[in-house]
């Protein structure tokens, strides 16, 4: 009998029957188990096996992880990427309406600048493999929550079909006074 969430989680099965015959108690929560003294010190074991594996499996594989980076959109403004790629996922920080080109924004309009943000939005999904139709879930900030119908009109353009989930804010101030900012996750 194999334990079916550790193979959720890319670890090797469990035999069950295993801990069974080798430990008196057996308690688990996910991939975190308890088994009883005579299964931790069974001669069994080789030395060189290594008690609960399983948790070095998951953060190894947990920490492999692709930064995503593309001339066709703005540069990072700080220590960050404009993307991580991750198991079957991608996640993009907050985009604003800079043209990649010049590092300045389009205008000081919201429009321009939702425009613009998704435009630098699309180009990063692209270099990762993705497209606007596999973004699951998107984060608006607005400096005013005044032009949330605005955005909503931009948006819409580039979300026609299903649209992701969404969250929108308003903050009290974006990097560089941008007017609006987006991040998005999507599934590749």
């Amino acid at each position: 009998m194999a334990w079916c969430a550790a193979r959720a989680l890319y670890l090797q099965a469990i035999d069950a029957g295993t801990l069974r015959t080798r430990g008196p108690v057996v308690a688990g929560v996910g991939c975190f188990s308890l088994a009883g003294a005579k299964l931790w010190r069974s001669s069994s074991l080789s030395r060189s096996s290594t008690p609960f594996a399983c948790l070095a499996t998951i953060s190894a594989e947990a920490s492999v992880k692709e930064a995503i980076q593309t001339d066709k959109a703005p540069a990072a403004l700080g220590p960050y990427s404009q993307a991580i790629k991750t198991n079957n996922l991608l996640f993009v920080s907050g985009v604003l309406g800079l043209v990649p080109e010049t590092g300045k924004f389009i205008s000081d309009s919201v429009e321009d600048q939702t425009e613009q943000v998704l435009k630098n939005m699309g180009e990063i999904l692209k270099a990762s493999g993705a497209s606007y139709s596999s973004v699951v879930k998107t984060t608006i900030m607005l400096a005013d929550l005044k032009d949330f119908k605005k955005v909503n009109e931009i948006y819409a353009k580039y979300f026609p079909l299903t649209p992701p989930a969404r969250s929108t804010y308003q903050v009290a101030a974006l990097p560089m006074d941008a007017k609006v900012e987006i991040e998005c996750i999507a599934a590749l």
